[in-house]
């Protein structure tokens, strides 16, 4: 696993990730949130050791375990399924930041729950993720997350815990002698390609590759993001598309893992912004399950691409926040079904209203699905002079 030198740089980039999420700074005595799995426990308490030490209060909280998260779906009727404690409404609006590391023991227990269950349950959350989107949108809040190695994580990638452990390490640099370095170095190549990517005046994107054909219309008031953060490790460089203006056809080559199910080969058709055909060879009924859990799951929410000078992961790790950012022979690119990035708006997020949101074409969904592509692709952008630019190809920015 990790040594204790690893565990602490672990903990130092988690901590520094945290602090490059948020936007204004954090103060003295505010609170942070480190909400982990049992199995991360060295980690979590790394973490605790550096937010005392810098005067901010950690509030530790274990999450259930998998039989209990089982039991809920299985046992509760609608009203327990949409039951949430006034007390968790009351903590969105207090913790100043949260820091999330995920350590399942178990992947499967929850594949023989109806995908109905888990979608009552996700509308129910719904009003406590908009209390912390908003807050973030204030700079009052950040968030970032990350992955702990498990026996039942490996196992699931088809890789041995060593060898899932040291795709962590390779993937956020743990083995460099100064990590938080390195981060900041490529926080500034991403920052760059993004800067860049604003400067040409990007109207519409099409992706090509044997597999897919897909046009993205990126839409007024837009922004590219890059390594805000939000997840460690992040490669990704992305942006919330009008869903509106999304035609044509996109493929998932590799496998998704949600909910202890496995949706391999997904096929999803664009028509006028909305999914109007949707297949998967493994995990089909799931997958027309989640499109249909409301309006939105069935309209897109994101559009990522991954540069593969970036990332140094290069296998399946059945775990969507190291497969999102996989870099690999030829990078990635990957989608979202369901909600936008609120914060992919240009002007002032705080102004954003709902309504406001709506008329840019901002996707609202309980959903938020990442399906990725390992393609060798092209990537290119029609901008508002009407020229052409190839944005992306085998697996790099062209900037």
């Amino acid at each position: 696993m990790f040594n204790k030198n690893e565990l602490k740089k672990y903990a130092e980039i988690m901590v520094w990730s945290l602090k490059k999420a948020r936007t204004a700074q954090f103060k003295k005595y505010d609170s942070v949130l480190v909400r982990y799995d049992i199995a991360s426990a060295p980690l979590a308490e790394e973490i605790n050791r550096i937010l005392l030490a810098e005067r901010l209060n950690p509030v530790m909280q274990v999450l259930s375990s998998e039989n209990i998260t089982k039991d809920f779906y299985q046992i509760s009727d609608d009203s327990q399924l949409k039951f949430m404690p006034k007390w968790q409404l009351e903590m969105q609006k207090g913790i100043n930041g949260l820091i999330a590391l995920r350590a399942p023991a178990s992947l499967d227990h929850l594949k023989d729950v109806d995908p109905k269950k888990m979608s009552l349950t996700a509308l129910a959350r719904k009003p406590a993720k908009e209390i912390l989107d908003k807050r973030e949108a204030e700079g009052s809040f950040g968030w970032t997350l990350s992955t702990y190695p498990t026996q039942a994580l490996a196992k699931k990638a088809g890789l041995s815990l060593k060898e899932y452990t040291n795709q962590i390490k390779k993937a956020c640099y743990l083995t460099d002698a100064n990590p938080l370095k390195t981060w900041e170095k490529i926080y500034k190549q991403m920052e760059e390609v993004t800067k860049w990517l604003e400067s040409l005046k990007i109207d519409t994107i099409n992706m090509q590759s044997k597999s897919m054909d897909l046009n993205v219309l990126l839409g007024e008031q837009r922004k590219f993001l890059s390594a805000r953060g939000c997840n460690m490790p992040s490669f990704e460089i992305f942006t919330s598309p009008d869903w509106r203006g999304t035609e044509g056809v996109y493929f998932a080559d590799m496998k998704s893992f949600r909910s202890g199910q496995i949706i391999e080969n997904i096929k999803v058709e664009f028509k006028k912004g909305r999914v109007i055909k949707a297949k998967a060879s493994k995990g089909d009924d799931y997958l027309k399950k989640m499109i249909a859990m409301d309006p939105g799951a069935a309209q897109i929410g994101e559009f990522s691409l991954t540069d593969k000078r970036f990332s140094k992961i290069d296998r399946f790790m059945a775990d969507t926040l190291f497969d999102e950012n996989f870099g690999g022979k030829n990078g990635n690119s990957h989608i979202a079904l369901g909600a936008s990035f609120a914060d992919s708006f240009s002007g002032d997020v705080k102004k954003l209203t709902k309504a406001k949101k709506k008329a840019l074409g901002f996707n609202d969904s309980s959903l938020h699905w990442d399906i990725i592509n390992t393609e060798d692709k092209i990537v290119k952008a029609k901008v508002k002079n009407g020229k052409t630019v190839t944005i992306y190809e085998k697996g790099m920015f062209k900037y």
